[in-house]
């Protein structure tokens, strides 16, 4: 039923996304649904039944891919738990309410969402390259931790992210993390908010989807070909993010989404 080349392109998303999840606490998401989006419109798939596959499946396969790199994180840095479930708690909420959003927007509006917020954050790691640690600009109390989690958490549901690519973001520049404490911290977050997002696309597209053996919006072909990659590659991911100086890793991470914002908003082809 699928092209062989179809098959292909999933294995490489899950080692791509896979290694940049574990190295960048990122989850992978910001890869896994465009990569996902265009193979899937590659062979033949509506651009929005497309989206909205790509988005669901994402938030599946994130869950057990964070959770390869958070296990890496924890073992090689303190204190990074408690801060990633108290955002995640909040994230859990806003992640399905963001996921119930999604399932009634059409595509290019969520393609314009996800590639402007993409384009925010690559600026933002450009302009602060040579900046090792900012001070905290607002306290991490519960109001501004339930209010981060939940936005956060809203983003990762309505794109089909682990929303660590918005976190780390609002870590490093708000709340005084240095860069590998925000990755750590992130990679503890996207667990939850990820389980209650791709829970709310399988409910959504219960009955409605009519893409071959899915649950909702839940491709288990894509799951389950991209996971078996991308778990054991987050790991390393992971490991090589404690070797790299921090300079090194904003100017990857920055490369990574400016190039990925400007295929999503379609300046690049």
């Amino acid at each position: 039923m699928f092209p062989i080349e179809y098959f292909i392109g999933l294995i490489l998303i899950g080692i791509f996304a896979g290694f940049a999840s574990g190295l960048l606490g990122v989850g992978g998401g910001f890869l896994i649904v465009p990569l996902q989006y265009f193979l899937l419109k590659y062979i033949g798939v509506e651009p929005d039944l497309a989206i909205l596959i790509s988005l669901g499946t994402s938030l599946a396969i994130i869950v057990p891919t964070s959770l390869s790199g958070a296990y890496r994180h924890t073992r090689t840095m303190e204190g990074i738990v408690k801060p990633g479930i108290q955002l995640g708690i909040f994230g859990i909420v806003g992640s399905a309410i963001g996921g119930f959003v999604a399932s009634g927007l059409p595509s290019r509006v969520l393609e314009i969402i996800f590639g402007c917020l993409l384009l925010f954050v690559a600026i933002k790691n450009i302009v602060d390259i040579n900046k090792e640690r900012e001070e905290a600009k607002i306290p991490f109390n519960l109001i501004s931790t339930g209010i981060i989690g939940f936005l956060v958490g809203f983003s990762s549901g309505l794109l089909g992210v682990g929303g660590g690519i918005f976190l780390i973001a609002i870590l490093t520049a708000l709340l005084g993390f240095s860069l590998i404490e925000a990755i750590g911290t992130s990679s503890v977050f996207i667990c939850l908010t990820a389980f209650g997002g791709f829970l709310s696309y399988m409910i959504t597209g219960w009955g409605v989807s009519t893409f071959p053996y899915s649950i909702g919006y839940v491709s288990l072909i894509n799951f389950a070909l991209i996971t078996c990659f991308s778990v054991p590659l987050a790991s390393l991911g992971a490991k090589f993010a404690h070797k790299l100086p921090q300079k090194k890793l904003k100017i990857i991470f920055s490369i990574v989404v400016l190039y990925i914002a400007l295929k999503m908003l379609g300046i690049l082809p």
